[in-house]
């Protein structure tokens, strides 16, 4: 009778194993990561909590799903930063951030929307991959050559 249960027990922890190697793979995080992708020359106007921001966003999962875009509307999303107007990587990702930057986030679903996911766009647990660029910091625009150099597609 010991064989069936070793074999079981085995076939488990193979199961197991499979799992946390496909999570792996999926490019899930469980701390925010924060890649600066361009960082205009001067930075003159950065954003800090209780500002009033303007971000433009590309909204992707792991496996490159787009979910949501401000780009393709041609509307930036505008909230006050760090109050929790937005997800929790957003309010902590963005902080510091110059106008005409343009950042990369990886945001880990305790960031995000948690276990319970926004269906039906974003599954539970989901990491969430967020283009951005900041467009304003309190009705101030980047300066004419900054924003320039900050509309190329990120």
């Amino acid at each position: 009778m010991a064989k069936p249960q070793l074999l079981l027990c085995l076939a488990v922890a193979s199961a197991a194993l499979l799992l946390v190697a496909a999570a792996k793979k999926s490019g899930d995080v469980t701390e925010l990561q924060i890649g600066v992708k361009h960082k205009p020359e001067s930075c003159s106007i950065q954003a800090h909590k209780g500002d009033r921001v303007k971000v433009h966003y590309r909204g992707k999962l792991t496996d490159g799903t787009v979910f949501d875009s401000s780009f393709e509307r041609g509307d930036p999303i505008e909230f006050e930063l760090g109050t929790g107007q937005v997800i929790k990587g957003w309010d902590q990702g963005l902080l510091g951030m110059c106008v005409g930057e343009k950042r990369k986030l990886k945001i880990p679903a305790k960031l995000g929307y948690g276990p319970q996911g926004s269906p039906p766009t974003i599954p539970g647990g989901a990491t969430l991959i967020f283009d951005t660029e900041l467009v304003a910091v309190n009705g101030e625009p980047a300066s004419k050559s900054e924003d320039d150099d900050a509309s190329s597609e990120l």
